[in-house]
């Protein structure tokens, strides 16, 4: 890679990527303090634990 096309694309991942990233990050935040975000945060959590049917039952046995 020619080192003029290196330098464009560094300097172009320095300033616009820096501001993308912090754009993602912004997001996620809002995302997480917005009104209503504990609630589904609690149930998507509990997904994992509330599992209607016993594993043995599952398995054929």
């Amino acid at each position: 890679m020619p080192t003029a096309l290196y330098d464009t694309l560094r300097h172009f991942a320095d300033s616009w990527g820096l501001l993308y990233m912090m754009a993602i990050f912004l997001a996620v935040v809002f995302f997480l303090v917005r009104p209503g975000a504990r609630a589904s945060a609690m149930a998507a959590a509990r997904i994992p634990l509330d599992d209607a049917t016993p594993r043995d039952r599952e398995a054929g046995q």
